[in-house]
């Protein structure tokens, strides 16, 4: 396991590298698909990275939560929560 994340310098680095493209461009690419990612998901939709998995959007509906700190009972509010379901052959790759 790799001792920390890697950043996104790191990651337009290494996709400028893996691409041919320079490090201006591929940032550029890097920020389009998020953008284009975080419009889907937020709008309700899902998205499937093949070989990554996938985002989507749940609603979680309202319930009973409990205050750690005083063990009061709290009716929270429904909400939405972003989930990302990993694939298999990510999943494969990294038992190998």
């Amino acid at each position: 396991m790799a001792a920390k994340p890697m950043t996104k310098a790191q990651l337009v680095s290494a996709l400028a590298e893996k691409t041919g493209a320079d490090k201006k461009t591929a940032g550029e690419h890097l920020d389009a698909l998020t953008d284009i990612i975080t419009g889907e998901v937020s709008g309700g939709g899902a998205v499937t990275l093949p070989g990554i998995g996938k985002i989507y959007c749940r609603e979680r509906p309202e319930r009973m939560v409990r205050n750690p700190a005083t063990g009061e009972q709290i009716k929270k509010e429904a909400d939405k929560v972003v989930k990302i379901t990993v694939a298999k052959a990510l999943k494969d790759s990294v038992n190998e």
